[in-house]
């Protein structure tokens, strides 16, 4: 894993955290959210040799959780940070290559990298749903107990 990699990650999601307008004390902690969900993808899928869905799926996981721990530690909402964080795990030069596909009349690739790009979109949206489930559904039990 290059050190190039893991602070381009960094400034693109620092980067889209100030294009929305995210408060700037949540900056550098969702620029390292963006950080940890790439280099979590990244050892997943060149370490590990993992299928590239099922590693996007295990990332945004990771960033949705670390997003609910943040928001929660800065008292602000979690969309600050899953949204900047999940930025670098989005497949946008897949879905260049499936339209470029698509133009240049080759629509078996194009069809195959699309069902890819909307499988790895899908995981994405998984991982932010399922973080969120479990997490509530902890601070429910949690709250069940103390009663």
């Amino acid at each position: 894993m290059s050190w190039t990699a893991l602070y381009s990650s960094f400034f693109s999601t620092v980067a889209f955290g100030v294009l929305f307008n995210v408060p700037r004390r949540s900056l550098i902690s969702g620029g390292l959210v963006g950080m940890l969900g790439w280099m979590i993808y990244v050892a997943l899928t060149a370490e590990i040799q993992m299928n590239l869905v099922t590693a996007t799926l295990i990332s945004a996981f990771s960033v949705a959780t670390i997003s609910q721990f943040l928001a929660r530690l800065h008292k602000m909402p979690v969309t600050l940070f899953s949204i900047s964080g999940i930025i670098p795990l989005v497949p946008g030069g897949l879905a260049y290559d499936t339209i470029r596909h698509f133009i240049e009349n080759n629509y078996s690739e194009g069809f195959r990298l699309g069902s890819i790009t909307l499988l790895i979109a899908g995981a994405i949206a998984f991982g932010l749903i399922f973080a969120g489930v479990i997490t509530e559904t902890f601070k429910t039990q949690s709250y069940r107990r103390e009663s």
